[in-house]
């Protein structure tokens, strides 16, 4: 039972975080690393696939739209440049794995990449609204927004959903909504590559025997209604307000982090 209260929390907690501008990695880390148990790269990546279950659904008119009606020239040239962001991180993701890239098992660098985040957020923001308002998404955008995907997936704490946001609106979608939604499209085949990746890596190495199948379906459900409110939410809450707020959290989480956890802890 009291393992089943630790999936049903990293659920939760995947579900608030992945979209919210806070980083879910780090979030998820850390909390493995005070009490909730470590896990396989499966289930941190399924229950991640879950959240973009959620955006999937979300945003299922606009793909709709996108795909059904992919003859229409702005719609064709917002496809191929997700395309690009997506395949940016993917070869980029791919060269960082066969590099033998892992993830930091301690909390200090993430808590770093919390504080550093935070700060250039508030940067971000503030040249951003220098800006004209501009909704139109640029190839300049869409490269950018890859790399930016890929260096968040590297460094936990980072957060994926800022990186790609404020890459969106430094390098020219100043509108807030349509930098969030492209960089929200944008994760939506990333992460399911993600979670097909690891789990042809389970099959291959033979580890379905010792994947926690249950609890992964439970963190998967768990993630996906969470994070689901959690989408709703924000996409109201940036029509009238700045990411400011997630900003300070992260700066007065990291540097808390910083001051309770032991160098190299």
């Amino acid at each position: 039972m009291t393992d089943l209260i630790h999936v049903i929390l990293l659920g939760i907690i995947e579900g608030i975080t992945e979209f919210l501008p806070i980083s879910s990695t780090g979030h998820l880390l850390i909390a493995e690393k005070f009490g909730l148990g470590a896990r396989s790269d499966l289930f941190n990546v399924g229950i991640q696939a879950g959240a973009i279950l959620a955006v999937t659904l979300i945003y299922w008119r606009r793909i709709w739209q996108l795909f059904t009606q992919w003859r229409e020239p702005a719609n064709r040239d917002y496809l191929l440049k997700l395309a690009v962001a997506f395949l940016i991180t993917a070869v980029l993701g791919f060269v960082a794995v066969k590099q033998g890239f892992k993830l930091p098992e301690t909390v200090t660098p993430i808590a770093w990449a919390l504080v550093i985040g935070g700060l250039w957020m508030i940067a971000a923001e503030l040249l951003a609204a220098r800006q004209p308002d501009r909704t139109e998404v640029t190839w300049k955008v869409a490269i950018l927004v890859g790399i930016a995907q890929m260096i968040a997936g590297i460094f936990p704490g980072t957060s994926r959903s800022a990186a790609t946001i404020f890459a969106a609106m430094l390098a020219g979608t100043s509108n807030r909504a349509a930098a969030t939604e492209f960089a929200f499209l944008v994760g939506i085949p990333t992460m399911y590559a993600a979670t097909g990746y690891e789990l042809l890596k389970v099959l291959k190495d033979g580890g379905t025997a010792h994947e926690d199948w249950t609890a992964l379906a439970v963190g998967f459900v768990v993630s996906a209604i969470v994070a689901f409110i959690a989408i709703k939410w924000l996409l109201g809450y940036i029509r009238t307000h700045r990411f400011t707020a997630f900003a300070v959290y992260r700066i007065a989480f990291g540097v808390a982090l910083l001051l309770l956890v032991p160098a190299g802890g």
